[in-house]
């Protein structure tokens, strides 16, 4: 019991130490909009990321870029749901769901209140909307999170849920890369919707946890 106990100390603890990371982050780089005071950093980046544009690369940006579009989250969320519905899985299909639109709905409030716009220095794709923050990036962050998420809770080998971990935060990293090289986000867009999908799964996993602390906290009250 004083293990458990430890354990959820450690956890909440971890938990609450990354919530307020990434709501600095967000916090100062919204500051620093609001104050005109990104140009150099973003055109820094900017220029190292397009400076290595290439006919090949350009392909495979636009490949990724589509990972983090809107169209594809429909797709994903919808045929990842009905498997997990499948496989006795319903809360996490609730849980997906539930994460990636109201991440979606966050994410256009957050571009509507700061209404930035997008950058025009060497544009590769046309994009539509305001700027900050990335909404590929925070959506991204909220969807490929959210699934690895569901992953450990529902894996019981440690050795794939690092693999699979990783492989999203390879997906999730390369395709705010993308949004900076094909020149329709600022590079503090991308950081910037990176820590508000960040915050915004930081949340919704905790409801997660609370809802599955409160079921099995019932099921054993049934049980006596």
């Amino acid at each position: 019991m004083i293990v458990l106990k430890i354990k959820t100390n450690i956890y909440f603890s971890f938990i609450a130490v990354l919530l307020s990371l990434y709501v600095f982050i967000f916090t100062k780089f919204a500051e620093k909009l609001k104050e005109n005071e990104l140009e150099q950093f973003d055109s820094a980046i900017i220029q190292f990321i397009q400076g290595q544009i290439s006919d090949q690369l350009t392909s495979i940006m636009k490949v990724l870029t589509f990972f983090g579009s809107i169209p594809w989250f429909i797709m994903a969320a919808i045929a990842v749901s009905i498997f997990l519905v499948l496989s006795h899985k319903k809360r996490y299909a609730v849980f997906l769901l539930f994460t990636s639109w109201t991440g979606l709905v966050l994410n256009l409030v957050l571009k509507w209140m700061f209404k930035r716009e997008r950058p025009d220095l060497l544009p590769i794709i046309a994009e539509n909307g305001f700027s900050f923050p990335s909404g590929h990036s925070m959506g991204s962050f909220v969807f490929y999170g959210a699934l690895a998420v569901i992953l450990v809770r529902i894996s019981k080998h440690a050795f794939l849920d690092w693999i699979f971990g990783s492989l999203c935060a390879l997906i999730i990293l390369f395709i705010g890369i993308s949004r900076i090289y094909l020149g329709v986000h600022y590079p503090s867009d991308v950081i910037g919707g990176f820590a508000a999908g960040g915050a915004w799964l930081t949340i919704c996993g905790l409801g997660l946890r609370y809802f599955e602390y409160s079921f099995t906290k019932k099921r054993r009250g049934d049980r006596r």
